[in-house]
């Protein structure tokens, strides 16, 4: 595929006053855009989402939970270190078993005031309990950071003691109580990302009580939201852009969903991405009997020669889960998904309003064209609540 992309097509102006500080008191007030191809682009509350889908329709949901990734660490002198937990090193890469580990561990960290970090310098913490966190440099080139702590704690009990909730970089004001769990989903379970998958932040019991009694399908994937999700793109060549990996786990349950859906959507971004780099992993293993979950950014854009059905894609995977007597796989991606991506899996999209000329505004774009400047003109004169805590889109693609 020839890339000629200039990130320029993808900018537009985002007033302050739009970026939603706050979210709202109920999260299914929140308004919703309707935009589906073709057709007329017009506005709802989000309660009202069941009227707007078919009983054909599956809707993805991405269960991760954000860990309170951030730590405000103090030296003797006073001096504040603050560090954002990133990524496991060791002695586990998976994110899940990470949050298991009793008495040490190494995370890959961004550090605030790193230059006053010592490379032999213990910083202690004391969280409670008779408990004390220990933090120093293990690789400084790295910025990976070896903690430790007494008490046989697992790693994330100590994080609910030591460590905040991380907002958006946008979001510029002090974290509050709130925050713990509105910037939660309500059905989040699986512990792991350093940000929320936002676009569902907007349901609760209700809309999902109403989306079971239309006989709307649900479904479960886990993708833990890595802080690259808000890197801006800072080159020319956009496809240059350096992707975030994120670890992804998907259960036999999704993939016999996917066969048994006439229409998939896709409850965020980070759902999406999980979906269609199920699907090229699906290629890879029927093609080179790659078992190894591991989509790389440009692997959509490398294949030559026809392409396995979705179906046949579903059906290869479950047979390989079968012989294998695996519930589900677990793997990583880093899917770059731009304007000529060939989407695979999904055709529709809940999502909030995202930056200017972002790797999500990019998604959008190559999701419905060029109509995403239309939808985000009527966004902005519609007065609608933009980024993490804004307002919400459904995004619909004519199945052929």
């Amino acid at each position: 595929m020839n890339f000629d992309l200039d990130l320029k097509q993808f900018w537009y102006n985002l007033p302050e006053e739009r970026i939603a500080k706050h979210p709202l008191e109920n999260r299914s007030d929140s308004q919703l855009l309707l935009f589906t191809e073709g057709g007329d682009i017009k506005k709802d509350v989000f309660k009202n989402l069941d009227h707007h889908l078919s009983p054909k329709s599956t809707l993805f949901f991405n269960n991760t939970r954000v860990i309170p990734a951030r730590l405000h660490l103090y030296k003797e002198t006073g001096a504040h270190i603050e560090v954002f937990l990133l990524e496991p090193y060791a002695p586990t890469t998976d994110v899940a078993s990470a949050m298991l580990v009793e008495d040490r561990c190494i995370w890959k960290c961004m550090v605030g005031n790193y230059k006053k970090w010592k490379d032999d310098q213990v910083i202690c913490l004391d969280i409670g309990d008779n408990i004390t966190l220990k933090a120093q440099i293990f690789d400084r080139g790295n910025q990976h950071i070896q903690f430790s702590w007494n008490g046989h704690s697992a790693f994330v009990d100590v994080l609910q003691k030591a460590g905040k909730i991380p907002l958006p970089p946008y979001i510029k004001r002090e974290l509050n109580d709130s925050d713990k769990e509105r910037y939660q989903t309500v059905y989040s379970r699986q512990r792991g990302a350093v940000a929320a998958p936002t676009a569902g932040l907007h349901f609760d019991d209700h809309v999902l009580q109403k989306l079971t009694e239309k006989q709307i399908k649900t479904s479960y994937l886990t993708l833990h939201v890595s802080a690259g999700t808000f890197q801006p793109i800072k080159v020319d060549d956009v496809v240059e852009h350096p992707m975030h990996h994120e670890q992804v786990e998907i259960t036999k349950e999704n993939v016999e969903s996917i066969l048994k859906s006439d229409q998939i959507i896709s409850v965020g971004t980070t759902s999406m991405r999980t979906l269609e780099s199920l699907y090229w992993y699906g290629v890879d293993l029927i093609k080179d009997q790659q078992k190894l979950f591991d989509v790389k950014k440009l692997r959509p854009y490398q294949s030559e020669g026809p392409l396995p059905s979705k179906k046949e894609v579903c059906q290869a995977i479950l047979h390989y889960m079968e012989e294998e007597n695996l519930d589900k796989i677990g793997g990583s991606t880093e899917i770059f998904i731009l304007p000529g991506y060939p989407f695979k899996i999904c055709d529709g999209l809940i999502t909030n309003f995202h930056l200017p000329g972002s790797t999500l505004i990019l998604l959008v774009a190559a999701f419905i064209g060029e109509d995403w400047k239309k939808v985000y003109d009527y966004a902005l004169k519609e007065d609608l609540r933009f980024l993490s805590y804004g307002d919400s889109s459904l995004l619909m693609r004519k199945i052929p």
